[in-house]
């Protein structure tokens, strides 16, 4: 239930040495992991790669699937031996060091299990999809291939908050029906058709706030964390919310959407110059050869990876046009203020960091940014 009590001051203090130290710890965990996984995809693909693939050709023959299935389960695990410590260091033991978790050592252990667990089922079904496409059609492949990654993206967008996130949280219906009825004042107007309001048990895990739209047609949702509701006043929430509501007005959504199949494409394109050169000289068979997947993962991460600054740009430009929305529709710049405010204090978010940093790795402006809006209103 939402709060009642004294928004938080309306302004920001300067960030805190600890604040800093957290994010900075993050920032390093994160890059370390990158650099780890791409060094480990190149020794996999010009290296190990072709060796793996005349073993599994020893094993399984002419059976293309079971190939397959070998090189991208070694690729898979040997990535997450590699890569666990890390994750652990990230996910366990700084969210406790600066006492944001509430998860046990168990409780983390099950909840990363089935992280794997969903995730390597999807990329099995993926990958399996990839290179029947590979297999089938020839000269048409990336065409398919990027038509096949807008079926997925549909697909998994109705399925989100159905099917998967009750996986790794609680998911229940509102029960605030004065809270309720606030925030469906709000949608009057605009068009916006959602399932219902959420409630996220975020607190099972974390102290940290959040929110989101979610779902595509009959499954989209507005979620808000239990951590929000509990430490936010009403107004601040309507904030929030009218946020989140900003993404259907601009429609945010189906232009992610549209972004996402072109890059796809793009990708796809890039995949098929650079293996087409690189597989046989490095002793695949060829462009679709099942041991040549780290080839293929190595440059769709790098092509990621070297877009992910003009997409984090694009996220941050279509998060400050919802600032503005939320700032016009509520009329409340004092719990603008305040809300934004308490999500930096809860979340332990650096307002003010670096530029580059900034540029490179946000995918939302800096909270800082965020309150100039308000006195810009």
């Amino acid at each position: 239930m939402a709060t009642d009590a004294t928004p938080a001051p309306l302004e920001l203090e300067a960030t805190p040495p600890e604040v800093k130290r957290y994010q900075r710890q993050k920032l390093q965990a994160g890059i370390i992991g990158t650099v780890v996984s791409f060094i480990w995809l190149a020794v996999f693909a010009f290296i190990a790669g072709p060796e793996l693939g005349e073993q599994s050709r020893q094993w399984f023959g002419d059976n293309e699937w079971l190939r397959l299935l070998l090189t991208a389960a070694a690729l898979g695990i040997t990535l997450e031996v590699l890569t666990l410590p890390l994750e652990f260091w990230s996910g366990f033991i700084l969210e406790h060091r600066y006492h944001l978790s509430n998860q046990s050592l168990g409780g983390w252990l099950w909840r990363h299990a089935k992280g794997l667990a969903v995730g390597g089922v999807l990329g099995i079904v993926l990958t399996y999809g990839l290179y029947a496409v590979l297999w089938w059609t020839g000269d048409w492949w990336m065409l398919c291939a990027t038509a096949g990654w807008l079926f997925v993206t549909l697909i998994l967008g109705r399925l989100l908050p159905v099917v998967i996130l009750p996986l790794f949280y609680t998911v229940t219906r509102l029960d605030d029906s004065e809270l309720l009825s606030r925030l469906r004042r709000l949608t009057e107007g605009t068009s916006l058709n959602v399932e219902g309001v959420y409630e996220l048990k975020l607190s099972e895990e974390t102290r940290k706030a959040n929110a989101a739209l979610a779902g595509l047609g009959k499954t989209r949702r507005v979620l808000l964390g239990d951590t929000l509701i509990s430490q936010f006043t009403p107004d601040e929430i309507e904030v929030v919310f009218a946020h989140e509501l900003g993404h259907h007005i601009h429609g945010h959504l189906p232009k992610t959407i549209v972004a996402g199949v072109l890059l796809a494409g793009a990708g796809f394109t890039l995949v098929d110059m650079v293996l087409g050169v690189l597989a046989a000289r490095l002793g695949y068979t060829g462009l679709a050869d099942p041991a040549a997947l780290p080839l293929l993962a190595l440059v769709l991460g790098l092509f990621g990876l070297l877009l992910s600054p003009v997409q984090n740009k694009v996220s941050r430009f279509f998060e400050t046009q919802c600032d503005r929305y939320a700032l016009a529709r509520t009329g409340n710049r004092s719990a603008y203020r305040s809300a934004f405010i308490k999500l930096a204090r809860i979340n332990k978010a650096d307002p003010d960091p670096h530029p580059v940093i900034a540029w490179l790795f946000y995918d939302h402006p800096p909270i800082r940014e965020r309150l100039a809006l308000a006195d810009a209103a």
